[in-house]
């Protein structure tokens, strides 16, 4: 593939920013929305948890029924995006979840991550914006969210 590097390095970070922006909204923002963040015919799978929702309005659905006070972060890294063709691209993120239930504001204490894993995701360029095509979830490290 014979592509600009400066062209390689914007959408490598157009990707890089998708990935982060998923997690920013989960926690701080509306969750519903995570669902703009995918292709129209996008999926989330989860193959330890036999999930698998496809498109848009199912994600939108799936995401906004987060329970009312649940407090969350998830923390990104190793994330390594990867260029297939000029409007594809496959990236691996690893996370961190810390997360309680039944939080009704003021800080709560440390407890240890929930989930630790990664995302396996297939990018597609969409009218000059990156969108994740598919995400697939690997959750070597989990627990049940605790109480607050």
């Amino acid at each position: 593939m014979d592509l600009d590097p400066l062209q390689r390095l914007l959408a490598e970070r157009a990707c890089e920013r998708v990935i982060l922006d998923f997690v920013r909204r989960l926690d701080l923002g509306e969750p519903s929305s995570v669902a703009e963040l995918f292709t129209e015919d996008g999926t989330w799978e989860w193959p330890d948890g036999e999930r698998l929702v496809e498109g848009r309005e199912a994600l939108r659905k799936y995401f906004g029924s987060r329970p009312a006070g649940r407090l969350s972060r998830r923390l990104m890294s190793n994330v390594l995006v990867t260029l297939t063709s000029p409007d594809t691209a496959i990236s691996t993120a690893y996370f961190t979840t810390y997360r309680v239930d039944g939080h009704h504001g003021g800080q709560v204490t440390a407890g240890p991550p929930v989930q630790v894993g990664h995302y396996e995701d297939i990018f597609r360029a969409v009218d000059g914006s990156w969108l994740i095509a598919s995400r697939t979830l690997f959750l070597p490290f989990g627990g049940p969210t605790p109480r607050h």
